[in-house]
């Protein structure tokens, strides 16, 4: 019988979890992914520590402040302590419940008096109680699985804010690069207009211009300051959400070096399966199949009686100081078996329930994934369309910087006309607006690429760094 109990106490009822069988394609699609990856080219940028990705003080500086202050962290780490504390109380119903007891009461009773014996009547007592399931059919088991697969997904949950924090604020401080680096190009661009609008009303006092070439510089010039206070609004506003991040009120954020100075890592992604190990919301949405999986079987266990020890130890006494004497003590010890007989289809309906979850939560876990092969497909796919962009327009740029020195020239010989001055200058301002733009677009797609790959994977919960204090800020 002995060993008939100890089976039983080693079994838990429901299905025991399997991860959901998934297709790992062998190669990530992307122009950059090679037709086979060596094991011993398997080493991914997401490998990299966050500071090995993003050396340069002043980003390394904000990112270290965001992982200290920011408000969504703390937010994540609540849930991890509250997902722990979970953990444990799941975890107590693995040991008896003691309680205790303590009773005073008074009581008149006239048929004492009408006996001859005094009227009013003591009773003291106090008690020690225990009770303790057997967890005969795993349901106490697999409730404390249900607990810890929710506790591993808070930390997964975690991790993926961490991830993602570093990432916003690497993409912010790109963004209010490029945003400076245009800026710089709008007030550049406008004094270029300023000196062709002085040219043409010089040549049009001396009677060799006519009023519509000035008329069209004064409109460039027009134009180009008009992007100023624009962008100058939209640097304060990148600023406030960098300071956001950070966990600070509003205010200006120290650069460091300018946009075409900014470098980072190139590295291979790594083996499409790694990603179903590292990436934080891959393996979330995995503990999330794990708890539904066990609660399955709590379910299931359910349906079954729930076998228990009882124990009471104590005393009762008319007077408080015989409480613990020995003939004022009583204790009792025994057994119990309650279990459901009728209840209206509800365990049934909560069986399905259950059931009805894990299916859900499976398909989500199938959907995370095929998520994360396309993000990682987009971002080596943007790394390599950018690249190309960056190339062809930095061409683009230089050919129509030579385009306005030779229009100008001729036109102060008199060999071209206005317009040719005015086009150049025209198709030049933009080119040179989209060329910042695409540069920090090639930036933030390597900083996708790392969150994609589920980046600094291997630091565990230690994501913080001192970062070396940035220099003094340049004047954008």
């Amino acid at each position: 019988m002995l060993l008939g109990v100890g089976w039983l106490l080693g079994c838990a009822l429901g299905p025991d979890y399997e991860r959901p069988a998934v297709e790992s394609p062998e190669i990530y699609r992307s122009p950059l992914a090679p037709v086979e990856l060596d094991p011993a080219e398997a080493a991914s940028l997401a490998d990299l520590s966050w500071w090995d990705v993003y050396r340069e003080p002043a980003i390394a500086a904000l990112i270290s402040l965001a992982l200290e202050q920011n408000y969504d962290l703390r937010l994540a780490a609540a849930r991890v302590e509250a997902a722990l504390q979970q953990q444990y109380a799941a975890r107590s119903a693995f040991f008896p419940q003691i309680d205790y007891e303590g009773t005073a009461k008074r009581t008149r009773s006239p048929l004492l008096e009408l006996a001859g014996e005094d009227n009013y009547l003591n009773s003291f007592k106090g008690a020690f109680q225990a009770a303790w399931e057997l967890d005969v059919w795993g349901r106490i088991r697999r409730a404390n699985e249900v607990a810890r697969a929710q506790l591993l997904g808070t930390e997964e949950f975690r991790r993926a804010v961490l991830l993602s924090l570093v990432s916003e604020v690497a993409s912010s401080y790109f963004n209010l690069l490029a945003v400076d680096r245009q800026l710089v190009i709008s007030r550049e661009t406008k004094q270029a207009f300023e000196k062709t609008l002085e040219l043409f009303e010089r040549k049009y006092q001396r009677g060799a211009g006519s009023k519509l070439d000035v008329e069209r510089a004064r409109a460039n010039v027009a134009d180009a300051a008009a992007t100023i206070p624009q962008l100058e609004s939209q640097r304060v506003a990148v600023e406030n959400q960098l300071s956001i991040l950070i966990g600070q009120n509003p205010e200006a954020i120290p650069r460091g070096a300018g946009l075409e100075a900014q470098r980072l890592p190139v590295a291979p992604p790594g083996l499409p399966s790694e990603l179903l190990e590292r990436r934080p919301d891959v393996l979330e949405a995995e503990q999330a199949v794990v708890a539904a999986n066990a609660a399955v079987g709590v379910a299931t266990a359910n349906f079954f009686p729930r076998i228990g020890l009882t124990a009471l130890w104590g005393g009762t006494s008319e007077e408080l100081k015989d409480i613990v004497n020995q003939g004022s003590r009583a204790w009792s010890f025994g057994g119990g078996l309650t279990g459901p007989v009728f209840q209206g289809g509800l365990l049934l309906a909560q069986y399905r329930e259950q059931r009805a979850i894990w299916e859900a939560a499976t398909a989500r876990y199938e959907k995370t994934v095929l998520e994360a092969f396309a993000d990682v497909s987009n971002a080596l796919t943007a790394q390599k369309s950018l690249l190309e962009q960056r190339v062809q327009r930095e061409l683009q740029v230089k050919a129509l910087e030579a385009s306005v020195r030779l229009s100008l020239s001729r036109y102060e010989q008199g060999l071209a006309s206005y317009f040719e001055v005015i086009d150049s200058q025209q198709r030049l301002f933009p080119a040179q607006l989209d060329l910042a733009q695409t540069r920090r677009d090639e930036l933030d797609a390597t900083v996708q690429l790392y969150r994609a790959l589920g980046g600094g994977w291997k630091l565990g919960p230690n994501w913080g760094r001192p970062a070396p204090s940035p220099g003094p800020a340049p004047t954008p």
